[in-house]
């Protein structure tokens, strides 16, 4: 299982996870789900529900992720298997993000 923790402006919102049988969960964090004042991450994971499961990488988050040369150089520098989405995007999403949203290994 891995995790990484999301942020907003540099807020924590939330934690990503790959389970085991790898599917993905998103969970925003209590603090954040019960204060409005904290928006959503993005359109497609609204605060209507604090969890969200799904059987590929969120949209959302995949859309983080570099495309064509660019993600082939990347994989390559990092040693990362170009069809390993999520430890892609642990490696490039903390930082020189577009938008608000960071995402940031966590450490078990």
């Amino acid at each position: 299982m891995k995790e990484a923790e999301v942020y907003v402006n540099k807020e924590p919102a939330g934690v990503l996870t790959k389970m085991r049988d790898k599917t993905f969960l998103f969970r925003y964090y209590d603090d954040c789900f019960v204060n409005p004042e904290k928006k959503a991450i993005s359109l497609t994971l609204p605060k209507t529900q604090q969890e969200y499961r799904s059987n590929f990488l969120f949209p959302f988050f995949f859309n983080m992720l570099s495309e064509g040369s660019n993600k082939e150089l990347q994989c390559r520098v990092l040693r990362i298997d170009e069809n390993d989405h999520f430890s892609l995007l642990l490696a490039i999403a903390n930082f020189d993000t577009i938008g608000a949203v960071t995402v940031k290994p966590l450490q078990p």
